[in-house]
């Protein structure tokens, strides 16, 4: 009996139509030299799934079962041909299949959930090669810029830009969804853009600066085990410093809250109705990206890099994002009960084994262990 492989299991969310329009609209494959963008995907996956931390490694572990590569339409590995194809293959083309895949994670789970949650963070990619020690301080690098969907643990939107690139910048071409409610830190602390959030329809819940310039139109009752304060507010100052005209005009609501082992918590949101305890957890939900940060850092390959240079750089980060959302589209289709961890300690055990046909196997022998210990009988 036939059955696909551990990795063709992973690449299955791929749509490969749309992915090869893509490679046609940018004319990826035009100077390929018969290492196409689609080996170019599955060989940069693999590494990412399997853990491989250089090319010398990845060569042999994917090239150990050639027997294996065809189904996967694709053929041996070589270093030199990689490392090419990293430092001149279009990163755009990875980028877009990215934004393909969070637009199937988003549809497979949307009917699932009754309100859209969405985290925001950013954190900085050190361009860090093999042997070298680097200072993120005053080394560049990459930042990488993520909209987390709290209700999936899915991406809703990632963007990889200059490690210099202001988080409010990129927050500003964030595309906003009406009747969602999007969560962050003090780093993106901009009055208009939290207009902009408000005009369309779209719920926030942050932090509150503490030299903000706010008159109290309103006390209200806390509410909740942790809520200390709970009041409705309004900028007391149109034009705060740097020259900026803040244009939020519309009252906010401020909610104090107390830390055991920190410093009290003080939350902004223009959310008046929700109970404030409601509101603290969301802002409490905010973890979950950081926890994303340091998953992604720590299972996959983003910390040393196979190939010198921000194109190459680009395209790993770009690809161990593709390799996380196919994991976890893994896990919604299969129904893994475990976490993400887990199956992709389970899927690192043997990337070209076959698990269908190795159960099968396994039920045919003991079946057959069976019928010769009842037709055979006992000795004694």
């Amino acid at each position: 009996m036939f059955s696909i492989s551990r990795i063709h299991q992973v690449l299955q969310a791929i749509p490969r139509g749309a992915f090869d329009r893509i490679v046609q609209q940018h004319g990826a494959d035009r100077y390929g030299k018969g290492f196409g963008s689609w080996q170019h995907l599955v060989a940069m996956v693999y590494a990412q799934v399997s853990g491989a931390s250089s090319l010398r490694q990845l060569e042999a572990s994917f090239n150990a079962l050639p027997g294996q590569h065809y189904h996967l339409h694709a053929k041996a590995v070589r270093r030199s041909t990689l490392a090419d194809a990293n430092a001149r293959r279009e990163p755009q083309v990875f980028a877009q299949l990215l934004e393909l895949l969070m637009a199937q994670a988003g549809r497979s789970v949307r009917s699932q959930r009754e309100e859209l949650r969405y985290l925001l963070d950013a954190t900085n990619v050190p361009l860090a090669y093999r042997g070298e020690r680097v200072n993120a301080r005053i080394q560049p690098g990459l930042k990488l810029h993520v909209v987390l969907d709290a209700a999936s643990a899915g991406l809703a939107h990632a963007r990889l830009t200059g490690s210099r690139v202001d988080d409010k910048t990129e927050a500003r071409k964030l595309p906003v969804q009406a009747g969602a409610t999007y969560v962050f830190d003090r780093g993106y602390c901009d009055y208009n853009w939290w207009a902009s959030l408000h005009d369309r329809q779209a719920r926030f819940v942050t932090r509150l600066r503490r030299n903000a310039a706010v008159t109290t139109l309103q006390e209200l009752v806390p509410t909740g085990p942790a809520i200390v304060g709970d009041s409705i507010v309004a900028f007391a100052l149109r034009k705060p410093r740097g020259g900026h005209c803040n244009s939020y005009s519309t009252p906010l609501r401020r909610i104090r809250v107390s830390r055991p082992d920190a410093a009290e918590l003080v939350l902004i949101t223009n959310d008046l109705s929700s109970p404030a305890q409601q509101i603290a957890e969301l802002y409490k939900q905010r973890w979950q990206i950081e926890l994303l940060f340091k998953w992604i850092k720590q299972h996959l390959q983003i910390r040393r890099f196979l190939g010198r240079g921000d194109n190459a750089a680009r395209i790993q980060v770009l690809t161990a994002l593709i390799a996380y959302m196919l994991v976890l589209l893994l896990k919604v289709r299969s129904g893994f009960t475990g976490t993400l961890w887990m199956l992709l300690a389970q899927l690192r055990s043997g990337l070209f084994q076959r698990p269908q046909t190795d159960n099968s196997y396994w039920r045919r022998r003991q079946l057959l262990r069976e019928h010769i210990a009842c037709v055979q009988g006992s000795l004694l």
